[in-house]
Order: C-alpha cells, then structure tokens, then sequence
C-alpha cells in the first residue's frame, strides 16, 4: 500500500521525541499532521483507516512508555492502520517500552509494521547531549523511506521482530526530582499551561509532587530560568548518573 498521509502520535516533553518520531514520518513520503499530546487536551482523539499511518512517538521513563503517555493515547484507533512505533531513550536502554507501544497498537486496532528505539538528550545530567544530532534525524528519515518501501508490499506484523519483555519491568511513573521556583519568576504562566501532568498551581510557583513527572519541560521553557533544580541531592546524582551513561548509545531500527 501507499499511504495517502501519515499521522505522528506524539507525547514528547522536552520535543525530543517529537523531533525523531517527525523525521521518520518524512521518510514516508507522503503528506505529515502532527498531533502532540503532551499537553491535555491539545488533540481529541480519533479513528484512522487502513489507507494511513501513524507513527507514535514517546520518551522512556525507566524503560517503559510514560504512564501519562498510555492514557493520552487511549480513544485512538486503526482500522488495520499500520503504525510505526518509536521510542527515544537517552543512553541507557528502551527495554520494554516498544513491547508495549505495539501491544497498544494490536489492541486499538493498528499493525506495528516497524519500530525505532533512538537515542535523546536524558533529561537528567549531561548525557547524549545535542541529540538527536542532524545525523540522527537524517538516519531516521531513510529508515521512514524503508518502511515505505516494505509497505508498498503490503502490512505485515513486525511485533515479533520489536524486542521487549512481557510482563514489563517496572516504571513509566516519571523521575523523583522536583524543580523548584525561583525569585526571579514573573508568573507569565508559560510553565503552568505547558506542563504535561497539570502539576504546577495557578500561582505558578507551586508544583504537585504526586503529579509531577520530572520531565523538566517546564526548567526549559522559561523565558526568565525561574524553575530550577536546587536540590543538592539531585547534583550527586547526576555525578554518577553522567558516569554510569556516559558512553555513546546507537538509533536501532527494526524492520
């Protein structure tokens, strides 16, 4: 088949895994519609046929698909929709979290005809920094450009050829740190209407620990660097955390 459009699902804090799962939708070649679900309720959702694709996109919370992530995606359907599932992990490993995305997808009614576990800045510490590089994304393409290669044979179910465990491990919860607020906010609200798990209050300094993912979206956006780490343990941690991931992890495709 030739896919008349291509739809990327993504759920992408810090726009990494926006930016991977995009490239790989251009190599389809055909045309691309975004819809980001980071924020709730920027997308309702909807049912595609078997003449689309759709390429899901998120990050991996301690090598599982973010919980949040799950739960936006819920309500989104396929027809026999073949779908490209795509994870971005910073230097560690995905583990289960591309099992998982392809056990959605053959429960809502999508094919999992590829997937791509590629490597992103870690939101914590220094690592893999810079990704994905314009390398990265030029290599995500061409694998996009395989895909559409192989689909113009017709969909086939490529789960078993996507690894992971089932059960999965434990995670997808988000990370135990917590920015904190700085003098020098100015309560512009950006953080508040940004954060993907509704965690920060309306006077825009407070922040929801039961909420909070620590994915750092809201340190990244603001304009005055008012939301900050200032917590001396998360600084020890990340010493041994830039150590433990510091040598350099490949994209890994799976056709």
């Amino acid at each position: 088949m030739i896919p008349k459009k291509a739809t990327v699902l993504v759920f992408s804090p810090t726009g990494t895994s926006k930016k991977s799962a995009v490239a790989v939708a251009r190599g389809l070649g055909c045309p691309v519609e975004l819809l980001d679900l980071t924020v709730p309720g920027a997308a309702a959702p909807r049912a595609f046929g078997p003449d689309e694709v759709v390429v899901l996109g998120t990050p991996c919370y301690s090598g599982r698909v973010p919980q949040l992530a799950m739960s936006r995606l819920a309500g989104f359907t396929g027809d026999h929709t073949p779908c490209i599932v795509t994870v971005t992990f910073g230097n560690r490993h995905f583990d289960d979290a591309l099992a998982e995305l392809c056990d959605f997808c053959q429960n809502s009614g999508f094919v999992p005809v590829a997937g791509a576990a590629m490597v992103a800045q870690h939101t914590f510490g220094q690592i893999a920094v810079g990704r994905p590089t314009a390398e990265d994304e030029a290599d995500d393409t061409a694998f996009g450009q395989k895909v559409a290669q192989a689909l113009e044979t017709g969909i086939v179910d490529r789960t078993g050829a996507i690894p992971g465990n089932r059960p999965y491990k434990d995670g997808g919860s988000g990370g135990k740190f917590r920015p904190s607020t700085l003098d020098t906010c100015v309560s512009c609200g950006l953080c508040r209407k940004n954060c993907p798990a509704g965690a920060i209050g309306d006077d825009n300094r407070t922040i929801d620990n039961e909420k909070c993912l620590s994915c750092f979206r809201c340190i990244a956006l603001c304009p005055k660097k008012a939301k900050a780490m200032r917590d001396p343990g998360y600084d020890a941690f990340c010493v041994k955390f830039n150590e433990m991931l510091a040598q350099r992890q490949e994209n890994r495709y799976f056709l």
